[in-house]
This record gives C-alpha cells, structure tokens and sequence, in this order.
C-alpha cells in the first residue's frame, strides 16, 4: 500500500549511493594503508579528497531535503541516513587523520582487520541501499543489515583482541599505547556506524511493509 503513494522523484536514493560509493573507496584507501602502513600521507590525502567529495553529496542531499515537499520516504529517515554515511566517511577520514599525525611507522595487524570489516560492511550497504529505492526485494535488504549487524559484532572482538595485545605488549611505552587506543577506537566507531544506518535501513523496510 505505501509503495503506491512513493513519488517518482528518486533523487534522495541518488545521494544515498553516491555517498555510499564514495565512502567504499575511502575504505579501500584506507585498507590499502593498513596492509601497506610504510607511506601513510598518499593514502590520507586520497582518502581526504574522497571526504571531500562525500561533503558535496551530503549537502546536495540536506538542500534538497529543505527544497522538497514531498519525500520518498520519511524526512527524517532520510536525513538520519545521510548523516550517518556521513560518520562512516568522518570516522575513515579521522582514523587516517591519526595515523598520519601520529606518525605511526608501524601498523598493527588489528587496524587491518578493522578496515576489511568496514569495506565489507560499506559493501553490504550500498547493497541495501541501491534495493532500497523500489522496495522490491525487502528481504535482500533484511539480509544485508543482518550481515552488517554481524560485522559489527566481528568488529567488538577486533577491538576487544587488539586492546588486549596492545596492552600486553606494549605496557612500557605508554605513548604507543594511546596513539593506537585512539584509532583502534575511531575504526570501531565506523563500524558502529555502519550498523546504524542497517537499523535505519531496516526501519524504513518495516515502516513501507
């Protein structure tokens, strides 16, 4: 009943994806900087850039939202969603931000598996989301919030296992241990993000259903 009364104007699905693509490749950079870890600054300027170009997707997305009367689907469903792809972009861009800053010479095996899990997680996004604008396949969509929800929890025992050796191994130099608690937990933190906008998601699924 509620898909009959979507309007055609799919514009805010648009900015969804865009978001979505944009953030995926910052999250490949920022993969491809845990596994490598050598030369840090390359990788952060791409992935700034790429945060850049998310900005513009999500301010298009916020104007448009303020310009248009009637919306796909609930106004502050859209909004919640763009601000939290937003977050996951921010969190990618801040954990490369702390690497570069703290000019970490070495990278620790952990950050690498917290950025597959949130290549993975943006990937079963943007599934969910390009489903998302007919509504055809709700439980497509169910299914990639679940796999994300899943990642998530992967990602708290990333974290858990990372702060544990952290702690172990490098108890006499505290120093260390602050800069790589820091990023351990802004990566986690993208990763909790993810699975937000799967909560949005999957409510925006039940609301139409």
């Amino acid at each position: 009943m509620f898909r009959s009364f979507l309007p055609k104007d799919t514009s805010f699905f648009d900015y969804f994806e865009q978001h979505i693509e944009v953030t995926i490749a910052a999250c490949k950079e920022l993969l491809a900087l845990t596994s490598n870890g050598s030369d840090i600054p390359p990788y952060y300027t791409r992935i700034k850039d790429l945060e850049h170009q998310a900005d513009k997707v999500t301010h298009k997305c916020i104007e448009a939202l303020h310009s248009t009367f009637i919306t796909p689907i609930e106004r502050g469903d859209i909004l919640n969603l763009i601000m939290c792809l937003d977050d996951i972009m921010d969190m990618v861009d801040a954990a490369a931000s702390r690497m570069a800053l703290y000019e970490i010479k070495e990278m620790r095996p952990e950050a690498k598996a917290l950025a597959e899990v949130l290549v993975e997680s943006t990937q079963q996004l943007a599934a969910a989301l390009k489903l998302l604008r007919n509504l055809k396949d709700p439980t497509a969509i169910t299914n990639a919030c679940v796999v994300i929800q899943q990642l998530e929890n992967d990602g708290d025992d990333i974290l858990r296992a990372a702060l544990a050796r952290l702690f172990k191994e490098e108890n006499d130099n505290p120093i260390l241990v602050i800069k790589w608690n820091a990023i351990f937990e802004i990566l986690e933190t993208g990763v909790d993000k993810c699975e937000d906008a799967a909560d949005i998601i999957t409510g925006v699924v039940i609301e139409a259903s």
